[in-house]
């Protein structure tokens, strides 16, 4: 257990989803005090649990400034919130531009956002810690022939967004390492999830993976914890890959 982070105040955002319910339980084992932000929540009494639209900067602005009012400070942030169109997921020919366009903005830019506002009260802290979510998809290119069976592929903006993450995090480390402040990368492999994945994709990930499967979300969760504890206190600009050895091969 880390048990450096008990007490921190971590704004987990995209808390509902399948790494978000992970991260939140491991957080929370940890004891760290998880503010959880996600357009499907329902803000409560306590502010632990906030709506928010983060495609909207003034719902952005009110959440952060909530935060700050009610804590006082925050410790950490994981951007892990997945924003995206309907469209998402088409082949690369078949990509209007405006929706390559709005993925990107909603994604990388709220990235962006995200992190120049609260690292701007890290800064007047002296201390703070942020994880950026990426992907093995970030660093290699895509396996096309995982989707062959069931005419599916990999959505193009994602590869962009997720290699932009992991490059930007590595500006901010070397940004704002003089105010005491980390910034680092996880990028997990595939996430094992039965109910949106082919059982083809998931037959062939797992032929290819040197440990023979996907991963479970609660075996990335841990390495969130650990880079945002006290623990990683000398790790800062580092992308920490959880992919099963899928980018050793």
């Amino acid at each position: 257990m880390y048990r450096k982070l008990k007490n921190k105040v971590i704004i987990l955002t995209g808390a509902t989803g399948l790494l978000g319910e992970a991260a939140f339980k491991d957080l929370k084992k940890n004891g760290a005090i998880v503010i959880s932000v996600d357009l499907n929540l329902i803000s409560n009494e306590q502010f632990t649990s906030i709506k928010c639209d983060l495609t909207d900067i003034q719902q952005v602005d009110s959440m952060i400034r909530t935060i700050v009012e009610n804590f006082g400070k925050i410790d950490g942030l994981i951007n892990l919130a997945y924003p995206r169109t309907k469209d998402w997921g088409v082949k690369f020919e078949d990509i209007p531009i405006s929706s390559w366009q709005k993925n990107v903005d909603m994604q990388l830019n709220c990235v962006f956002y995200l992190c120049q506002k609260i690292l701007g009260i890290m800064k007047l802290q002296m201390f703070g810690s942020i994880v950026n979510i990426a992907s093995i998809y970030g660093i290699v290119g895509n396996d096309f022939n995982l989707y062959t069976d069931f005419e599916g592929t990999s959505p193009a903006a994602y590869s962009a967004i997720k290699g932009g993450i992991i490059n930007f995090t590595r500006y901010l480390a070397s940004y704002y390492g003089k105010d005491n402040i980390r910034i680092n990368c996880v990028s997990p492999g595939g996430i094992i999830d039965r109910e949106n994945q082919h059982p083809s994709f998931i037959s062939k990930y797992s032929e290819k993976s040197p440990l023979g499967r996907l991963g479970r979300p609660e075996e990335i969760a841990p390495a969130i914890s650990f880079l945002l504890s006290d623990d990683a206190s000398y790790i800062t600009g580092h992308n920490l890959v959880v992919d099963g050895g899928w980018t050793s091969i």
